[in-house]
């Protein structure tokens, strides 16, 4: 639910295009190579999901910029905890600037 919330917030910024889609093969949308050929950065929940990307996409890894938030899996969609720690995390990301407006 953290990128499902992450897309919601970040969706009509007009900064950003943005898109959502997970690692895992159980993941809503499943991250394939197509996702990470449109985006200019990545940004991911926790290492494991950058480290899955190195493995399955060795090449695309190598080529786009991957910030990783460090946020756990332990909150619901929309749950005003994470909204708050997401906005806080993505934008000192876009601050140090791994992605561009």
């Amino acid at each position: 639910m953290r990128s499902a919330t992450a897309y919601e917030i970040y969706k009509d910024d007009p900064r950003f295009d943005v898109d959502s889609a997970g690692t895992d093969r159980t993941a809503a949308v499943v991250l394939e190579e197509w996702h990470l050929e449109w985006a200019d950065a990545i940004v991911v929940m926790e290492k494991y999901h950058r480290n899955a990307i190195r493995s399955k996409f060795p090449d695309l890894y190598e080529k786009k910029p991957i910030g990783c938030l460090y946020i756990p899996d332990e909150y619901d969609f929309m749950q005003p905890e994470l909204i708050a720690l997401l906005r806080e995390k993505f934008e000192d990301v876009f601050r140090r600037g791994l992605l561009e407006a």
